[in-house]
């Protein structure tokens, strides 16, 4: 699907992608223009993670991360500049909201 040159600036192009789709916000990263860009981005960054660059630290990059959310920043989504490639590590730190929370009952009475 092509969109106009407005309608990428403005950030249109992607609420219309999420508030079409049953993803809602996952679909953006289903589209052909995110996934060339984040390969453009990892390539860019030499698939390394650059928190942990910034540390004197290596660690092989498997996420790229929008510095301003997507939800606040659609007009941003495809800028190189609001891009940066993450370890899984690096990412879930970014978004502690994402972690892992354990499911069911848990006693934490002791005997």
């Amino acid at each position: 699907m092509e969109y106009t040159d407005t309608q990428k600036d403005t950030g249109r192009w992607i609420r219309k992608i999420t508030e079409t789709s049953a993803r809602g916000w996952k679909a953006f990263y289903h589209t052909r223009e995110w996934r060339k860009k984040r390969a453009d981005i990892l390539k860019r960054d030499r698939y390394s993670c650059q928190v942990c660059r910034s540390r004197g630290k290596y660690a092989r990059a498997n996420t790229v991360h929008h510095i301003k959310h997507l939800k606040d920043a659609p007009e941003l989504a495809l800028t190189d500049e609001n891009l940066i490639s993450l370890c899984a590590a690096c990412h879930e730190d970014m978004h502690p909201e994402f972690r892992y929370k354990s499911k069911g009952f848990r006693n934490e009475e002791r005997w």
